[in-house]
């Protein structure tokens, strides 16, 4: 029996994983190396171990050196700060990723405004997150980086067009919704006091789901024809008691409306960790022209 041809609405996002590595190896191919990105964990986390293992495999296929440092759970924060602070003087060190979470004696968002811009790898320094405002989106946050790369991969033109944003983050929706304004479309962001949802997302050219709901969008949600950029990762337990991953998105259903849909997983999340490498290469460039590294 012949496998199934490839469904060509389902976004293949190891494909694009792919182009975008390819592209950085090359970048690095022909700088002879640019330094190393340093990947902090604090505290032993096993989802933790999963998104570094992941960083590393993607920065062995773009070229890029990557540094694994696991700091105690019960560091403090001052000497987080200053380790953080040593890194941004090292000519060495490209980027700092600050792998999420920490323990409940760390402040998070101090650390990462501790992170020098040109070495935000990431992009969630606050004055990162801030420059998207004004249309520089070249370091900004990964998934939400992801999740633009994945609708241009649709070949649709995002100028003028009506893009419904469905989840509010600060480190996804947001970012996600300036982003795609920056590139002419139009965006609705609907949140969890959003009166109806499906009113908004019925009439979208493109869904973008960052919620963490299993399941939450519907065939019944979605215009025929839409793109569909599925950001959500649950964990469930089906009937026969087996455990597996699935998105925001009812895929199966909305499958038979949608024009396009990311899969998950192998969707959004391979096209982060790529986007991650790519930033790697814009902070090179931007290290270069600030004359910080020759």
């Amino acid at each position: 029996m012949r496998n199934a041809p490839p469904d060509h609405r389902l976004i293949d996002g190891k494909a694009v994983r792919g182009r975008i590595l390819d592209e950085v190896r090359a970048y690095v191919d022909r700088h002879n190396g640019i330094g190393r990105l340093v990947s902090i964990s604090i505290g032993d986390t096993p989802e933790v171990a999963i998104y570094a293992r992941n960083q590393a495999r993607g920065a062995a296929a773009a070229g890029l050196r990557f540094d694994q440092q696991t700091w105690n759970s019960e560091i403090a924060q001052d000497e987080c700060k200053r380790r953080i602070l040593e890194m941004n003087d090292d000519p060495d060190v490209l980027g700092i990723i600050l792998q999420r979470p920490v323990p409940q004696h760390i402040h998070v968002r101090s650390l990462q405004s501790a992170i020098h811009p040109l070495k935000d790898v990431e992009g969630m320094n606050p004055a990162s997150i801030g420059n998207i405002v004004y249309s520089d989106v070249a370091l900004a946050p990964c998934t939400a980086a992801a999740s633009v790369e994945l609708i241009k991969e649709t070949g649709l033109d995002l100028k003028g067009l009506e893009i419904v944003m469905i989840g509010h983050s600060e480190i996804v929706g947001k970012p996600a919704a300036m982003m795609l304004m920056a590139e002419g479309a139009t965006v609705t962001v609907c949140h969890h006091m959003t009166r109806s949802v499906a009113m908004h997302s019925r009439r979208a050219d493109v869904v973008v789901v960052a919620v963490g709901k299993a399941h939450l969008v519907g065939p019944e949600m979605i215009k025929p024809g839409a793109a569909v950029i599925d950001i959500g990762i649950n964990q469930i337990t089906d009937a026969a008691g087996q455990t597996r991953i699935v998105g925001d998105v009812d895929t199966a259903a909305v499958l038979e409306v949608a024009g396009w849909i990311t899969p998950v997983p192998g969707g959004v999340g391979p096209v982060t960790v790529a986007i991650l490498m790519r930033n790697a290469s814009v902070a090179h460039q931007r290290q270069l022209a600030a004359g910080w590294i020759v």
